[in-house]
């Protein structure tokens, strides 16, 4: 445990997220942090209920003189992202996540730090624990597996919600009210390939691409950095026309909703070509790491002799896998034209793993347009069938349309400026969130997102402006202090 962050504003806040980052919560595994909050409602007194999935919900009665407000529900999402760099020794499943503070950000030591979204589960369990803020009636939802599916938002049945407000707390800059959200859909590929004998005279090597920033594949897909299996695949192509190696196995990538951070390849090489094939790599990998010398200055290139392998992928299908990554589209694919600078459409080559006599490739693609997603998707399945392979889609789920009129953004909107003395941002983000689908089951309800500054999500270089959670949180208690119908309380109360 992370003493020094025990400390900070809001402590209540701050211990809660200590104690959550303790507890394994990785996508479709979250039985223990499933019990760590339901035990945590118990442990209140308050009414604690857990459906069919393991989405928990605790209902906690208005503050006297508080009971005409409406009800509010506060939403978060329990399960993290479990990522860490190749060289790092650590095991999420036994060990709690290593923090540190450094320059005002809270980081990790070589993992993902779990402020997506323990930082919103954590501020949620605060006003749930806290005994000295005015609110009307409330709810706490906490959300499974939004991460991999979002399969507790889908679950969600009828009247399990009472609420007529819904804040969310998954987004990730300070100032920013965000009203919409893009729609995703994964699309799967399997390539089947005959392993055949190595030639002879040949070396074996494994090229790795590593450093990369990666990030998450909605919220940083516009920033322009570098994919590892599109870099490694690049490398490949040439290789193979110039220097005839042969593919035995290819692994790059980790999460589908991760953009790259490494990408590696065992390969054969004629020993004939030995003396020349080494320096037109690592030359052409100098091109590429110039290209993107300002957004991955971390970018590396390690070709290190490896063990020598039976069997490698059949030269026709290594040229179609090769040709298919190399055209298959990746990034961002087109800008909205209703909010500047927001990414519409978009799409991620999460992974790539080739070997045993399979190829299984996987794409997250995203749009704020259904209709955009659907067709990129298709482009992806055309690009692999031709290559020989099957695509399928799944885990399709939708955007969540924006709301100028918005009740609740006109009362936060207001309420931001009294506080701070600055209008808030109004957006909507290149990223999935719950609400696109908690609207669908519940259209009634009037949705909000915000939460505190949190860069780099979904990769080890994940980190939380501290100073952004503390105005986060008085925020956050400001809104719910809020009253509709009258004057709402000074910012010196809230």
């Amino acid at each position: 445990m992370n003493q020094e962050i025990l400390n900070f504003a809001p402590q209540r806040l701050w211990q809660h997220f200590e104690a959550l980052n303790a507890i394994p919560r990785a996508s479709k595994n979250e039985a223990q942090v499933i019990d760590f909050i339901k035990n945590f409602g118990i442990g209140l007194g308050l009414e604690t209920t857990i459906d069919q999935v393991g989405n928990v919900l605790i209902r906690k009665p208005a503050t006297a003189g508080y009971e005409d407000r409406a009800g509010v529900i506060l939403q978060g999402h329990l399960d993290m992202v479990h990522q860490k760099n190749s060289d790092k020794q650590f095991d999420f499943a036994s060990q709690g996540i290593e923090s540190y503070v450094e320059d005002g950000w809270l980081k990790a030591h070589g993992t993902t730090l779990g402020a997506d979204n323990g930082i919103g589960v954590a501020s949620i369990m605060a006003v749930l624990s806290a005994t000295d803020l005015k609110h009307g009636p409330l709810e706490a939802l906490f959300t499974i597996d939004e991460e991999t599916g979002m399969t507790g938002a889908f679950a969600l049945e009828p009247g399990f919600l009472q609420g007529k407000i819904l804040l969310n707390t998954d987004t990730e800059d300070e100032g920013e009210l965000c009203i919409g959200c893009a729609g995703g859909i994964d699309t799967n590929v399997s390539l089947e390939y005959q392993p055949v004998p190595s030639g002879s005279k040949r070396s074996a090597f494994q090229i790795a691409v590593t450093g990369l920033r990666g990030g998450h594949s909605g919220c940083d897909i516009h920033l322009g950095r570098g994919n590892a299996n599109k870099i490694i695949n690049r490398l490949l192509w040439d290789a193979f026309r110039a220097y005839e190696i042969e593919i035995a196995t290819v692994d790059g990538g980790g999460l589908r909703n991760a953009i790259p951070r490494e990408s590696f390849a065992t390969i054969t090489v004629p020993n004939y070509h030995l003396a020349t094939w080494q320096e037109a790599v690592t030359g052409q990998f100098l091109q590429i790491k110039a290209e993107l010398e300002v957004a991955e200055p971390g970018l590396s290139l390690t070709i290190e002799p490896a063990e020598f392998p039976l069997q490698v992928i059949d030269p026709a299908t290594q040229v179609n896998l090769l040709n298919a990554i190399y055209a298959a589209p990746c990034g961002v694919i087109r800008m909205s034209d209703s909010i500047p600078g927001l990414v519409e459409t978009s799409t991620n080559l999460a992974r790539v793993l080739a070997k045993e006599g399979l190829v299984s490739i996987q794409f997250l693609t995203r749009s704020s347009v259904d209709s955009a997603k659907l067709d990129l998707a298709k482009q992806v399945q055309a690009l692999f069938e031709l290559a020989g392979g099957q695509a399928v889609h799944e885990g399709s789920y939708p955007g969540w349309r924006p709301n100028q009129d918005s009740k609740i953004l006109a009362e936060m909107r207001q309420l931001y400026e009294e506080l701070f003395h600055v209008a808030p941002q109004v957006n909507a983000v290149h990223a999935g969130l719950e609400c696109g689908i908690i609207g669908r089951h519940y259209p009634q309800l009037d949705m909000i997102s915000f939460g505190p500054t949190i860069k780099n999500p979904h990769s080890p270089d994940e980190k939380c402006d501290i100073a952004s959670v503390e105005k986060y949180w008085k925020f956050l208690v400001a809104t719910l202090a809020f009253v509709r119908k009258g004057v709402r309380p000074s910012p010196a109360r809230a």
